[in-house]
């Protein structure tokens, strides 16, 4: 069974609040085994376009990175991104 991915990029408005995000979703990551790939770093715009911030985060499988989406615990944590930032967010199923 692949592995599933969260690729999100970021472009925070509110960075004093943004560790607020970070801190709430924490309890979801943990819980549905959430490894982060790529957490913000330094990037080249290659072509199209771009976001400030760039996260990868691994999971199990497709079925445990939509549950982790889902869960209440990252809802609550998602409420508190949308108020201190803008993201495009896919999940996306890995490679076999």
């Amino acid at each position: 069974m692949p592995k599933a991915y969260w690729i999100v990029r970021v472009s925070v408005h509110q960075p004093a609040q943004y560790p607020d995000y970070l801190a709430a979703a924490r309890p979801a990551f943990e819980k549905f085994g959430a490894r982060f790939v790529v957490r913000g770093g330094a990037f080249e715009l290659m072509e199209g376009q771009a976001r400030e911030r760039n996260v990868v985060v691994e999971f199990a499988d497709f079925a445990t990175a939509t549950a982790c989406y889902r869960s209440d615990e990252y809802q609550k944590a998602k409420a508190v991104r949308q108020a201190n930032a803008d993201a495009d967010f896919i999940i996306i199923e890995g490679a076999t």
